[in-house]
């Protein structure tokens, strides 16, 4: 009978000690859950969490340049004999090189004058491997200036606050900002901004831009041609396409 006894105390202790490693075991495995939701939920916040902190900084003012017959992303002539397309990325420094050297010649020889209708697209890329996001902020803010007449106003202030690529020129604090010192409506952009509203039309010049094969920024199409981003080279294209429309 002690025999029966001790067989079942036995027993009972395995199973005890069975269930003991099956409740740690349970355990552990929350514990790793939980630290794994722990750590996805960091890194989505994070850059929220930047952001918040990240003070503005200085903003470069600038004196609002009025483009021809400006309409959007677009200016000039709907009707001219030549379109130029400009793919560009707020972040990237040659385009804020082309747009402060070769642009304005542009618009000052042929825009003002109807010869050509220019038109920007969006092309943001350079924060693919960025949680900064800066890129794509920088093209959804441009796009609720537009949405109040104010686009070539905000990618003039973009382009004179830049420091740099993927370093905080576009924070979202700093892109609410430079609408702040803009005059813009900010109830209108905030709501603008924070909804994505154009997140679908950048989307689609994206899609455009590689469906022409651009894979670099600027990229300038003159009447659907691609042209080296060279004053003397974009003019020697228009004026090419100028004689051929007799123009």
């Amino acid at each position: 009978m002690s025999k029966n006894k001790g067989s079942v105390s036995k027993r009972q202790t395995i199973r005890e000690k069975r269930r003991q490693q099956q409740q740690r075991q349970r355990l552990v495995t929350i514990l790793l859950i939980s630290v794994a939701a722990l750590v996805i939920v960091g890194l989505l916040i994070a850059p929220s969490i930047r952001n918040a902190l990240t003070p503005v900084g200085t903003i470069v003012q600038i004196t609002p340049n009025p483009r021809p017959m400006a309409d959007g992303t677009a200016m000039g002539d709907p009707n001219a004999p030549v379109k130029v397309v400009v793919y560009e990325d707020f972040q990237c420094s040659a385009c804020r090189n082309y747009s402060l050297s070769i642009e304005p010649l542009i618009v000052q020889n042929y825009v003002a004058p109807g010869k050509v209708y220019y038109e920007f697209q969006q092309f943001p890329f350079l924060d693919s491997n960025s949680p900064g996001n800066e890129s794509h902020q920088a093209a959804t803010a441009s796009m609720c200036a537009a949405a109040q007449g104010r686009f070539w106003d905000y990618h003039d202030i973009l382009f004179a606050n830049w420091i740099g690529e993927n370093v905080g020129s576009f924070t979202d604090k700093r892109l609410v900002a430079f609408a702040e010192d803009l005059g813009l409506n900010i109830d209108e952009f905030n709501a603008c901004f924070k909804s994505n509203e154009f997140q679908n039309k950048i989307n689609e010049d994206l899609a455009a831009g590689r469906s022409a094969g651009v894979n670099s920024t600027p990229s300038i199409f003159v009447n659907g041609q691609l042209v080296p981003p060279a004053y003397g080279q974009i003019s020697q294209a228009i004026d090419i396409a100028l004689a051929s429309a007799g123009k």
